[in-house]
C-alpha cells in the first residue's frame, strides 16, 4: 500500500508481505498473506482472498466470491453473482468458490454460484457456466471439458 493516493482502500484486511499496485479499489474484503493484486482490480464487499494468491490487473472480483489459497487468477478476469441481473428490483446473490491452487486464464468470466475445483485450469477467454471438476482443464464458451491433469 506505497501509495494511497492511487487507490481505494476501504475496510478492508491486508495480510503481510502483500503487494497491492496502484489503481486497486478494495471495499470490505479480506485477502490473505503473500498476494499479489495487480493494477486496476477490484474487490468488492464480503470477498475472502487466500494466501499466496495472483489476481493479475483489470480483473473484477464481486461479492459473494471466495478464493482459496495459491490461486491464479488472469488479466481482465469477470466474476458475476447474479444470474438475472436488472437496474431495479430484487437481486439474488450467488456464492462462488475458487478452491485451492487453481488457475483462471486472461479475459475468462466466471457465472455465479459455481466451484472450480481443487487444482483445475480455466483457459483463457472461457465462459464458465457450470462447475468445474478438480484437476481438469476447461476452455471455451461455455466452457467443457478438456482433459483431467495428472498431478
Amino acid at each position: 500500500m506505497e501509495d494511497k493516493l492511487y487507490q481505494s482502500i476501504i475496510n478492508v484486511k491486508v495480510g503481510k508481505r502483500t503487494k497491492l499496485w496502484r489503481y486497486v479499489n478494495l471495499y470490505g474484503c479480506t485477502i490473505g498473506d503473500d498476494c499479489m493484486i495487480g493494477t486496476y482490480v477490484e474487490i468488492q464487499s464480503g470477498v475472502t482472498v487466500g494466501n499466496k494468491v495472483r489476481i493479475q490487473s483489470h480483473t473484477f472480483v464481486c461479492e459473494g466470491v471466495t478464493i482459496e489459497d495459491n490461486v491464479f487468477i488472469g488479466h481482465g478476469v469477470m466474476f458475476i453473482n447474479d444470474k438475472y441481473p436488472r437496474a431495479c428490483g430484487d437481486w439474488k446473490l450467488l456464492k462462488t468458490v475458487i478452491k485451492k491452487g487453481a488457475s483462471i486464464g486472461s479475459n475468462a468470466t466466471i457465472l455465479g454460484g459455481i466451484t472450480i475445483g481443487e487444482g483445475a485450469l480455466v483457459g483463457a477467454g472461457s465462459v464458465v457456466t457450470k462447475d468445474v471438476p478438480a484437476y481438469t482443464v476447461v476452455a471455451g464458451n461455455p466452457a467443457k471439458f478438456l482433459k483431467t491433469i495428472h498431478i
